[in-house]
């Protein structure tokens, strides 16, 4: 069976996509991605197909597993998750050239697209109410 597992990150949200050989469906946690929560983000994933072209990913399935993270983060791992999964395919079960192909596409128009941020949230300090910032100090 042709099948590829990738997985895309951003902060804490994790998204894990498994793409195979089918009609061109592509579900998120079950539910097609037409459904897929805020409506603002949403194009953000249809960014990564229409990119390349709706015809490269006719003729595939993708199942996307997410979780972790909030709303926003969780959309960026989805289609991180999404264009490594098509990119790890062609390369498996097509040929070099095309792979090729798409992932300069890809990276040309946002580069997190098929690499990760690696930005983690910084752990708050004693003394101030975050990480950097410090208690306001008075004199008298």
């Amino acid at each position: 069976m042709e099948a590829v597992q990738t997985f895309g990150r951003k902060k804490n949200a994790t998204a894990v996509a498994h793409v195979k050989r089918g009609k061109g469906m592509i579900r998120i946690n079950g539910h097609p991605l037409e459904l897929l929560e805020p409506e603002i983000l949403r194009f953000k994933v249809y960014e990564a197909i229409l990119i390349v072209g709706e015809d490269k990913f006719a003729g595939l399935d993708l199942r996307v597993r997410v979780k972790g993270g909030g709303q926003t983060s969780q959309v960026y791992a989805i289609r991180q998750a999404i264009a490594k999964g098509l990119v790890a395919f062609y390369q498996k079960f097509v040929d070099e050239a095309s792979k090729k192909e798409i992932k300069d596409i890809l990276i040309a128009h946002d580069r997190s697209l098929l690499v990760a941020d690696p930005r983690r949230c910084e752990p708050k300090k004693f003394g101030g109410p975050g990480a950097r910032a410090r208690y306001q100090k008075s004199y008298r």
